[in-house]
């Protein structure tokens, strides 16, 4: 029997051993590295880096929050930057640029969601599938090439600005995860989600609508993808069919990442911010050590799994 008062270190290093882990790879590159990693300016850098990934990852979140998976986040994320890209070489109003493809995308996911609950249709499947298609069309809108020419400045300006020396991707990161935590925490809605994905007959015995709360959140998972993806091509003032398709997998490891962190076993929006974090530091971190990029897969794999084991060892 525990002695009271005394700490439970093992409960500690459960909730907190991620936090701990990214706090211990972070001294690791700044003792390997000072000159270049252990700077403002690098800090500043990383920041930009994951802001893509955080958004994205807030999406996929939310989704296994109800205990499904959306694997066209990648391609949404695509669609939504060539979308965009198109609508400012058109010359299309500022807001038009940025809110017409989140709507689209909106509804994309609407379907998502419709198809998974009503058919009850895997999601994984559904979602594949949906990707394909995204992909598909993607590649004729664009006709394959990527979209650089005409570029306005004013559709490069939230992902090359800064505000007091910090780029206005950062905020918008900030932004958006500070209003998805406080959703999930505080409202009824994030409350109804985290009932779906524990226990679904039960949620439906207790009154909760199944079907529409499920639809949502595919919707804003597919928007926050999308969001994503245009902020990329703001950053980098040009757009590709297959641009977002690399954000897939590092979503999914940062939300499981932030499975175990905070809340064990369970997705929460701050863990998958950690999460993210942990990825684009390591990312940057062992490309300022001239590790190669095959080298640096592996070594997010391993660490994803062994996070994945030593919960499953404390829980034990």
């Amino acid at each position: 029997m525990k002695e009271k008062g005394k700490p439970n270190w093992l409960q500690l290093l459960r909730v907190y051993g991620t936090v701990i882990a990214a706090i211990l790879i972070v001294i690791g590159f700044s003792v390997l590295s000072p000159t270049s990693f252990a700077t403002w300016d690098n800090a500043v850098n990383i920041s930009r880096q994951i802001s893509f990934l955080v958004i994205i990852a807030v999406g996929a979140t939310l989704v296994m929050a109800i205990g499904e998976f959306d694997l066209s986040v990648g391609a949404m994320a695509s669609l939504g930057g060539v979308f965009s890209a198109k609508l400012a070489v058109q010359g299309s109003p500022f807001w038009a640029v940025f809110l017409i493809p989140l709507g689209v995308a909106f509804g994309i996911g609407f379907i998502n969601g419709w198809i998974v609950t009503r058919f009850r249709v895997l999601s994984f499947i559904t979602t594949m599938a949906m990707g394909t298609i995204l992909g598909g069309f993607t590649f004729w809108f664009t006709g394959g090439t990527t979209i650089f020419e005409n570029i306005p400045e004013s559709f490069r300006y939230l992902g090359q600005s800064e505000w007091l020396g910090i780029p206005v991707l950062s905020f918008v990161m900030i932004l958006v995860t500070v209003i998805f935590w406080f959703v999930m925490a505080n409202t009824a809605f994030g409350r109804r989600l985290y009932a779906l994905g524990g226990n679904e007959a039960a949620s439906r015995i207790a009154g909760i609508n199944v079907h529409a709360n499920k639809n949502l959140a595919f919707a804003i998972c597919a928007a926050l993808a999308a969001l994503a993806g245009i902020l990329m091509a703001s950053r980098l003032g040009s757009a590709h069919p297959t641009g977002g398709n690399g954000l897939f997998l590092p979503a999914y490891a940062a939300a499981f990442l932030g499975m175990t962190t905070f809340k064990e076993g369970v997705p929460n929006i701050w863990g998958t911010f950690v999460g993210a974090a942990i990825i684009g530091i390591l990312a940057n971190g062992l490309t300022i050590l001239e590790v190669p990029t095959f080298m640096q897969d592996v070594i997010t794999g391993v660490i994803v799994i062994s996070a994945v084991i030593l919960q499953k060892l404390g829980r034990k």
